[in-house]
């Protein structure tokens, strides 16, 4: 993985580029520098010959090349532009420098090498400002702005690429957004992202006559004093509290956040940060979702639940009294900062309750996360181990790999979206069908993972039954979900009332219910109307 620079022209690619490479150790190159050297003309020269459509394409094949080869790669101000340059820097770091108006005008001023700056400077740059505001935007994994000495542009990048881990989540219409998974890491990504929501930037050049953005955190009363933090690294923001867990996610706290917005005036240049669990985030992105029919939103999940499910893949959503996740939007969010050192204060109970969704995307996926967790059921408990970070990246990859492929969960009508017969996202609700069930039935006092562990149980005793996995693997099951402290079994008397919950599952199409169950490890299937004495009888074998 590469380390690409783009920014406006003048901003300092090249040269910090150059000082970037060289601290780092790795190659360096410049794709104007790369094409000059191909072409054996100035690109002055080749917009004056050829026109700025030929040197897109030579623009393409230069950064091609050079992410391919070089450590550090510094990018026309131009090359976002291309679809196929964007697409190329999905899977590399990007680096956005951002410095500023009055910088930007001294060095292009001070330039005879800029084709595109022939007329007055400032009209010109404020014209590639509006032009280009959002791709920069829209790529940028850090954001570097103002005018810094080179030395403290580089320790900066530098200290971003250790503490952060970029996935990326393939979205709808080529929307992918990212997920920063790290340590420390919330105060330079809340700042890098909330500027890229509209905070500031290259559009300063006509900053007078600009929108200021508002951005509304949604946050539970438990973390006040982080949502006050965050609002003082953010400009011209503001807190909103809303119910704890499950409580906020009702029909009467969605409406109250529409009216706050709207006596807020916010428009669809503002924005909305999540910061809680799963249930805040969910809640946070189902108003992101339906206010103006969509404002950007930025999940800062807090819960372990909420990092390996809940805030990432784009599902927002509340509850019914008839059921869990009945109404809502699939709607990605601009980002979702995943700050590990926000987990250190959990209880107990609730990173058991995160490590039910991390076992099954190992169930699911990525059998190294079983391994890995039977082998440490003492320090998988501990947010601060290796092992726990380990696998709670292995399970944030499992999700964006499965939500890239079927973001809106289409295949489990549609198989031929998902010809390996998996049932594509809707694999990632393995064990939800109880799981669910059970959270209705105890008025969501048990958590989702506790819910969702005896569900998994459930899901391989009828795979059992119907001959599609081994005795092996319902005892792996067992012991993996024990191992940490999960449930295994729940009420024998409580058949009838949740086999009529199951019954409005969202996978059911009319009476007909869907199942997500393992053909083996790592292989899932859809399996539609199974014989109701053989789900009767798997569940004879959790009851207790």
């Amino acid at each position: 993985m590469s380390i690409a620079l783009i920014g406006m022209p003048g901003a300092g690619k090249s040269t910090v580029g150059a000082a970037l490479a060289a601290e780092l150790g790795v190659d360096f190159l410049d794709t104007d520098e790369m094409i000059e050297q191909d072409t054996g003309l100035l690109i002055t020269e080749i917009f004056a010959q050829q026109g700025e459509h030929n040197f897109r394409y030579l623009e393409g094949k230069a950064t091609e090349k050079a992410l391919n080869t070089a450590g550090v790669v510094a990018l026309g101000g131009g090359a976002i532009l291309s679809q196929k340059v964007r697409t190329l820097l999905n899977d590399h770091q990007v680096v956005w420098l951002d410095m500023g108006t009055l910088p930007l005008l001294h060095r292009v001023s001070s330039s005879s090498h800029r084709p595109l700056l022939d007329r007055d400077i400032v009209v010109q740059l404020d014209d590639l400002a509006r032009e280009r505001l959002h791709l920069y935007q829209g790529l940028a994994d850090i954001v570097v702005s103002g005018l810094r000495e080179i030395e403290e542009i580089v320790t900066q990048i530098i200290d971003w690429l250790h503490r952060t881990t970029i996935v990326r989540v393939g979205g709808p219409r080529n929307q992918d957004y990212k997920v920063g998974i790290g340590r420390g890491i919330l105060e330079r990504l809340v700042y890098s992202e909330a500027y890229c929501l509209g905070q500031g930037g290259v559009a300063d050049v006509s900053r007078a006559t600009s929108h200021s953005s508002q951005v509304v955190i949604l946050h539970p009363a438990a973390l006040a004093d982080q949502a006050r933090h965050i609002q003082g690294l953010v400009p011209n923001s503001s807190t909103y509290q809303v119910p704890t867990g499950e409580e906020a996610k009702t029909v009467a706290t969605l409406e109250s956040c529409w009216r706050h917005l709207a006596t807020l005036g916010m428009t669809r240049l503002d924005a909305i940060i999540g910061l809680g669990g799963g249930s805040t985030t969910d809640l946070a992105g189902f108003v992101a979702a339906t206010y103006l029919r969509g404002v950007k939103f930025l999940s800062i999940p807090t819960t372990v639940l909420g990092m390996a499910d809940a805030a990432v893949g784009g599902k927002t959503g509340i509850n019914l009294p008839e059921g869990k996740n009945l109404v809502g939007a699939f709607y990605e969010p601009s980002f979702v900062l995943c700050d590990l050192d926000l987990l250190e204060t959990l209880p107990i109970e609730e990173v058991r309750g995160g490590l039910a969704e991390i076992i099954k995307c190992g169930f699911i996926s990525d059998v190294e996360i079983l391994t890995a967790v039977t082998k440490n059921d003492v320090n998988i408990l501990d947010v601060s181990s290796e092992v726990f970070t380990d696998v709670l990246h292995r399970a944030i990859e499992v999700k964006a790999t499965v939500v890239s492929r079927d973001f809106r969960e289409t295949a489990i009508d549609y198989p031929e979206f998902s010809p390996d017969s998996t049932g594509g996202r809707a694999a990632l609700n393995y064990g939800h069908t109880l799981g669910h069930a059970i959270e209705k039935q105890e008025n969501y006092t048990w958590s989702h993972g506790e819910a969702v562990s005896v569900g998994m149980v459930y899901a391989a005793e009828v795979a059992l039954r119907l001959g599609l996995i081994s005795s092996d693997i319902v005892d792996l099951h067992r012991k993996t979900l024990s191992s940490v402290g999960l449930p295994i079994t729940y009420s024998s008397a409580a058949f009838a009332d949740l086999r009529q919950t199951m019954s409005r599952d969202k996978k059911a199409r009319g009476p007909s219910l869907k199942f997500v169950l393992l053909e083996s490890i790592g292989k899932t299937t859809i399996v539609a109307d199974i014989d109701e004495e053989i789900l009767e009888d798997a569940y004879k074998a959790i009851a207790e």
